[in-house]
């Protein structure tokens, strides 16, 4: 078992955050604590670089949505980046895929603001 461990910083687009170790259900509620204490404005994109998890179970799955459910009610965008080939199959078996936006890295997902959303 890794010890998850979050690193935020700033990009042009909004927070970033790098995960590393493991995403389960002793470490997910750490990233959900993360994440909903992180104040988003309209129009920002959170990032969750993910490129450095080991493990991702059902409880990380979840702590992704918390993410995205956040962001979503900021009126911000959310995306993934460097997603793990296993928890990339995972996304695709639930149809996740299709919710959640996910780039290659981070680079790609910060090069662009997101468009403003309007209500």
């Amino acid at each position: 078992m890794s010890a998850l461990t979050i690193t935020a910083r700033e990009a042009t687009t909004g927070p970033v955050l790098e995960i590393a170790g493991d995403l389960d259900y002793d470490q997910a509620p750490r990233l959900r604590q993360a994440v909903t204490a992180l104040s988003l404005e309209p129009g920002q994109r959170l990032v969750l670089d993910l490129s450095r998890i080991r493990f991702c179970d059902s409880s990380g799955i979840t702590a992704l949505i918390v993410a995205r459910n956040h962001a979503v009610a900021a009126q911000a965008d959310f995306a993934l980046t460097a997603v793990p080939d296993n928890t990339i199959r995972i996304l695709r078996i639930v149809g996740l895929d299709r919710v959640f936006t996910i780039h290659p890295d981070v680079g790609t997902a910060t090069a662009h603001r997101p468009a403003t959303r309007r209500p």
